[in-house]
């Protein structure tokens, strides 16, 4: 494509395809290529972006790096591992922090700062969004301060005479609030022009389709979702509904009426071509007696392939003429570890070994593995597909199983000195955020299960910490009604604590269970506890629904935990968050009277020991729990 660019050089961050995304919205053209690249593919650029990463700049193994990309003229802005690969390269110190970051800070400018043409109408004193361990240590000859936080002395840098600007935040996430600003002023100092919009992406993705499908039909594996919904209306129009074939298989992991909701809803907006295949038992053979969350979800990704096979062979189609459609994003690519230098995070449904094959064959077509889910909605609306279509919550192919965590029942002499060593780490931390009283009455535990989270670019799978103010009547707990109190709180504990990467706060606890009484507890994801986990999910959605909440937030997950007082109990994780691209999150903060009848109507359930409520971020957590 012959056209000026910003080029992202990706060194394996969760958010380094989400800064070409940043400068595209804003109406710059970008695109992606590897540190490793040939100076050929930076024939047009005027600028470069250094991405971050996981990795540490001083380890033996980093990202390939062509270093002659330093020598090219043009303007480079290093983020994060960029910030620090710029540092070093030049001649700094770049080694572990004092302090790592995760979450919110605040980015100070310096006297030159406020003159640099990089922070240009940005305010001396602006949020940014940290994830990082590691620091620049030293300032490199001719690079000078323009910001610091608390707790990073150089976080962010330049070289006016070289045109090399670094900082260590991450300026393509919404919670830097100035970042789009900022990107701003990088394309003016590139001298960038407008030239891309979202016409421009339609149009691509319609080209694209045409291009990949060729004369064959296509299969599309039909969720319900936001994406799949989106891609088959893409297909549709792309090669006409003769062509395409949905396919809505019932898993059993669907939320309750689920599959008969979702059929409805494609059938008021005119699609035809699809069908509905009832595979739950199949599923839940599949999954029988596993407890590891990644092997979960890839026998869950596995039978996809083998129920479409099973369809194929019983529609009679033949397999030269059809393909395979999936609505992936790129988040669902970069999770699961899907770009060179990428830490994996998560294993997708969508990039288990059986799809890696179908897509190594040239045999998977999917219209959206470029954007974000934000993105997906625009386009979603643009084709003309209602509310009820593209503004429904996120629900994956793997549906409730992921949010049904499972155990043995068993803690090894290894786990139970793990959770001792994170309960003694817990109350280590001293907490300040809360009035004498609400300190007075805390209790802080963590339980004995493990969530997956990402700190760093990294995938973290560690315990949460649970605070539990007073005892109030019926169970319940007094819950402080600040929540900017609960969210400092739970950043400076997944902060300072290396065991811990998540912070719940209890809601309620059975009146008639002892703390003793609760336990790990033997629990697989079965027909039972699924049946259990979608009264209490319908619970929470029909009170998001009937009051307005549910358009306020991104998605509402929850969590069945295996700690109760019996094998045949649970407690439950309520996990509401606010985000725009899945790439970062903060959790929402529920009106506290509706948060109440929510409770209790849960409470009432014959089966619920406890109930608790998600207070992190992400990072350092993920949305789910697996």
């Amino acid at each position: 494509m012959n056209r000026s660019k910003i080029v992202v050089l990706d060194f394996g961050s969760q958010y380094a395809h989400l800064i070409a995304k940043r400068f595209r919205m804003l109406g710059y053209y970008s695109e992606i290529a590897l540190p490793s690249a040939d100076l050929s593919v930076f024939e047009g650029a005027k600028g470069i972006i250094f991405s971050g990463g996981p990795s540490s700049v001083y380890d033996e193994k980093v990202p390939e790096f062509n270093e002659k990309i330093l020598t090219l003229q043009i303007p480079i802005l290093g983020l994060c591992y960029g910030h620090q690969l710029m540092s070093k390269s030049y001649g700094a110190n770049v080694g572990k922090a004092d302090v790592g970051e995760f979450g919110f800070a605040q980015l100070n400018l310096s006297d030159t700062g406020k003159q640099s043409p990089l922070f240009k109408d940005v305010s001396p004193v602006t949020q940014v969004w940290m994830s990082h361990q590691d620091a620049v240590l030293s300032l490199a000859d001719g690079f000078e301060v323009i910001g610091s936080t608390k707790d990073c002395q150089f976080a962010a840098l330049q070289n006016l005479d070289k045109k090399r600007f670094s900082l260590q935040c991450h300026c393509e996430v919404k919670d830097t609030p100035e970042g789009n600003k900022i990107f701003k002023n990088f394309a003016d100092i590139c001298g960038m022009e407008i030239n891309w919009d979202e016409d421009t992406v339609l149009n691509h993705i319609m080209d694209s389709i045409k291009t990949d499908a060729k004369d064959k039909n296509v299969l599309l594996f039909l969720s319900g979702g936001v994406d799949s919904t989106v891609a088959f209306a893409l297909l549709n129009k792309a090669l006409g509904q003769d062509r395409v074939l949905g396919l809505h298989i019932d898993n059993g992991f669907m939320r309750k009426n689920e599959s008969k909701n979702v059929s409805d809803a494609y059938k008021k907006f005119g699609f035809n071509n699809f069908i509905v295949e009832d595979a739950s038992q199949s599923f839940l053979d599949a999954i029988k007696g596993l407890t590891d969350p990644q092997k979960k979800r890839m026998a869950v990704g596995e039978n996809f392939i083998t129920v479409r096979d099973r369809v194929v062979a019983a529609q009679k189609l033949d397999e030269d003429k059809w393909m395979l459609a999936q609505g992936t994003l790129y988040p669902d690519i970069i999770e699961s570890g899907g770009t060179k230098n990428s830490n994996t995070i998560k294993t997708h449904h969508n990039r288990v070994e059986g799809i890696q094959k179908l897509i190594a064959q040239g045999m998977i077509i999917e219209p959206l593995k470029d954007l974000y889910k934000d993105e997906v909605r625009a386009i979603g609306k643009k084709l003309g597909l209602d509310d009820e279509l593209v503004m429904r919550h996120p629900f994956p192919g793997p549906g409730l199983s992921i949010n049904v965590l499972c155990s043995d029942g068993k803690l090894s002499d290894a786990d139970k000195k793990e959770i001792d060593n994170a309960n003694k780490e817990l109350n280590s931390i001293e907490l300040h955020h809360f009035c004498a009283r609400c300190t007075a009455t805390l209790e802080r535990f963590v339980l004995p299960v493990k969530s997956v989270g990402v700190q760093g670019d990294f995938r973290t799978y560690r315990f949460p910490a649970v605070l539990r103010f007073q005892k109030e009547d019926g169970g319940f707990h007094h819950f402080p009604k600040h929540w900017k109190k609960v969210e400092d709180t739970s950043s400076d504990i997944t902060n300072a604590a290396k065991l811990i990467n998540r912070c719940v706060l209890c809601l309620w606890q059975n009146p008639n269970v002892k703390d003793s009484d609760m336990k790990l507890q033997e629990g697989y994801c079965d027909k039972r506890r699924l049946d259990q986990l979608r009264e209490v999910d319908n619970i929470v959605l029909t009170h998001l629904h009937k009051t307005g909440w549910y358009d306020k937030i991104f998605q509402h997950l929850t969590i069945d935990i295996p700690y109760a007082s019996s094998a045949d109990r649970a407690s439950f994780v309520l996990r509401p968050v606010c985000s725009e691209d899945v790439m970062t999150a903060r959790f929402a903060e529920l009106d506290r009277e509706l948060l109440l009848k929510i409770v209790k109507e849960i409470s009432e359930l014959g089966f619920v020991d406890a109930i608790y409520y998600d207070c992190t971020n992400k990072p350092p957590a993920t949305f789910g729990w697996e």
